[in-house]
């Protein structure tokens, strides 16, 4: 049940009404409750708000009594996806007695007195802010703190929250209004800036993200917007739209495979659609506030799952018509490009850690990283310029690589069009890798030890085994560990006879096993964000010489990487959402016990069936996996939630 506190402490809007003669707190309340609120109070002083939030299982939501916003507003902030704790943030001038808020990557930073905050203000809190359960504790904290002190209570109990170290996210208002009012006269300004809107139509509007990339800015959500109100009156739900998107994508890659230039225009037209409904899914989800982690993870999954099965069909289009190895280009595309997922998901979470930090600039990088901080701050807030859409588009986007894939194959042949993803790819990932590590040695902020590091470096027990090799540090090591299986896939791709490179896995495997040296080690290194990457690109391109040592179709190595990429993207949304493990995390063996089964049956002349085999193994483990996080287990929680006092034990007397 969702507990609503309409704060009135210390606010002169207290007694104001409204044009149609109603309190304004009383409007408010009404508003909380068509928001999603199952219980709406009123509280006079803080220490109310600590008797109220004592008993609560569930997230609050605390606004002020001076607030006059859409319902929407409100109801954004109770159902945001982007945090359990989220503040209403407003781009006014802030004013005295109100809090002062510093923002950075949409995180509160810093909030309080505008003096107290040097000048580094990015907004001013709007008077309401969604509590979740974790965070109450603090939040009673803050107001046994604030209790008794002059001012208003909701921007005092704001600024405690802040303070205490909670984690709060920002929720800038967009074509809505909100406002924060202390007299007759702004109240009346603000209802008619209110009734000036039209609520549906701004919602709409807002589905689409207010920063995307170029083709999704003007070649999707021009249109898209009508496809997501049609949608909604059909009843369609996010999930639904990503299954149909899922299955544009799958007769694209078909129609790749078949070849023929109608077929090659045909797939190419559903490639631009399966992108629309790709963007009309999370659209869809802000439009009608339907959010789920299942249905967050659902999408991030399927948005892989698509693009390499676009990418087989290319490869199998370009064998089929005899232009040359389309598998090989399509598992170097498949591997490029997850490498490159998983530097973007670690150096958003440092990002997102360096915001929370206060900075140190340390080591030789720090000049060169802080002016290329500066430089992407000031070219990010330049929304529209030139240099604002070279930006989002060098880095090879989902949208321009979709775009890029139906251009190529409609006009020449899925041979250029893999090429053409390839040559873009490796051009991005060395652009953001050199700039990323040189900011990343500037701010010289650790984040795998924030988390599981064992988790997300997905060791499995022989890792944990291995001794802690501590001078050359985890990334050198993880590194290294790619080394070898590079060199041993070179020597087997140049030579005629690659099975005669038998002898040479065993040692490959074990400069591969090099990594796990760095398992126990800590990973606070200005650039060891780096070492999950580094060793997903150690464990494809040992998967990938084992294959090619071994004679193996490359459909087959195909299909095994991918069923490895499924794996590793499940451990990053779960990073992303933060989820604990997978249940059968286990299970999956980790990545050094993988490459050595690998590596035993190249040596025995059985590389295909091991394989094919541990592929199936590892996609049942996966199957089952998400079977239990999302259907068993919370079905069986919700079960246990209504089980009646005195079930499974003694009847009660």
């Amino acid at each position: 049940m969702t507990l609503a506190i309409v704060l009135a402490a210390g606010s002169s809007a207290a007694g104001l009404t409204t044009a149609t003669g109603e309190p304004l707190a009383d409007r408010l309340a009404a508003q909380l409750r068509r928001a999603g609120a199952d219980d709406v109070r009123f509280a006079a002083t803080l220490d109310e708000v600590t008797t109220l939030v004592a008993g609560a299982t569930a997230p609050v939501l605390v606004t002020g009594a001076d607030l006059v916003a859409h319902t929407a507003v409100l109801r954004h902030l109770a159902t945001s996806p982007v945090g359990p704790t989220v503040a209403l943030v407003l781009g006014d001038p802030p004013v005295p007695g109100r809090a002062a808020v510093r923002e950075e990557r949409g995180q509160v930073v810093d909030a309080g007195a505008l003096d107290a905050l040097d000048g580094d203000a990015t907004g001013v809190f709007g008077g309401a802010l969604r509590v979740g359960v974790d965070d109450l504790p603090t939040l009673a904290a803050a107001a046994r703190a604030a209790a008794g002190a002059p001012g208003s209570a909701v921007d005092r109990l704001f600024a405690g929250l802040a303070a205490l170290g909670s984690l709060i996210f920002a929720q800038r208002v967009r074509l809505l209004v909100a406002r924060r009012v202390e007299s007759a006269d702004e109240l009346t300004a603000a209802e008619a800036a209110v009734t000036a809107v039209d609520e549906d139509r701004a919602e709409l509007r807002l589905s689409v993200k207010e920063k995307d990339d170029f083709f999704s800015t003007y070649f999707v959500s021009t249109w898209s917007p009508y496809l997501v109100r049609l949608a909604a009156r059909l009843r369609l739900t996010p999930t639904g739209v990503t299954v149909i998107s899922v299955l544009f994508a799958l007769a694209a890659a078909v129609l790749f495979g078949i070849g023929g230039r109608p077929a090659l225009v045909g797939g190419a037209v559903l490639l631009y659609l399966g992108f629309v409904l790709d963007c009309v899914d999370g659209q869809l989800a802000r439009y009608t506030r339907n959010f789920s982690a299942w249905g967050g993870w659902l999408d991030t999954m399927a948005d892989r799952a698509k693009e390499y099965l676009v990418y087989a069909g290319l490869g199998f289009g370009v064998s089929h018509a005899g232009l040359g190895n389309g598998w090989a280009l399509a598992i170097a595309a498949m591997t490029l490009q997850t490498v490159r997922h998983m530097t973007d998901t670690w150096y958003g979470v440092l990002h997102d850690e360096a915001a929370r930090r206060p900075r140190t600039a340390t080591g030789a990088g720090g000049g060169i990283g802080d002016r290329l901080n500066a430089a992407s701050t000031r070219v990010q807030a330049d929304t529209g310029s030139l240099s604002y859409w070279l930006k989002r588009t060098v880095v090879f986007p989902i949208g321009e690589r979709w775009a890029l894939i139906a251009l190529t194959v409609a006009l020449f042949n899925p041979l250029v069009s893999l090429i053409a993803v390839l040559v873009w790819g490796v051009l991005a990932f060395a652009y953001t890798g050199a700039l990323r590590t040189l900011r990343a040695r500037w701010m010289w902020v650790p984040v795998l030890d924030t988390v599981d590091a064992t988790l997300h470096r997905d060791d499995g027990p022989l890792a944990r085994l291995l001794p802690v090799f501590r001078p050359m540090g985890p990334l050198t090591l993880a590194v290294t560990a790619a080394l070898g299986p590079a060199v041993l896939l070179v020597a087997a791709l140049l030579t005629d006879t690659p099975d005669g490179l038998r002898w040479a896995v065993p040692v490959a495997l074990l400069v591969l096993l090099v990594g796990g040296l760095g398992a126990g080690a800590a990973h606070n290194g200005p650039l060891d964000w780096l070492v999950p990457a580094a060793l997903r690109a150690a464990e494809y391109l040992f998967a990938i010489a084992v294959g090619v040592v071994g004679g193996v179709p490359g459909w087959l190595i195909f299909g095994y990487v991918f069923v490895l990429t499924v794996h590793h993207y499940d451990l990053t949304a779960r990073l992303e959402k933060r989820q604990a493990a997978p249940p059968l995390h286990a299970a999956t063996l980790g990545w050094e016990v993988r490459s050595a089964l690998l590596a035993l049956t190249a040596i025995v002349g059985v590389a295909g069936s091991g394989l094919a085999t541990l592929g199936a193994y590892l996609l049942v483990v996966f199957v089952v996996s998400v079977v239990l996080a999302w259907f068993v287990r919370p079905a069986r929680s919700a079960r246990a939630s209504v089980t009646p006092v005195g079930a499974g034990g003694a009847a009660p007397h």
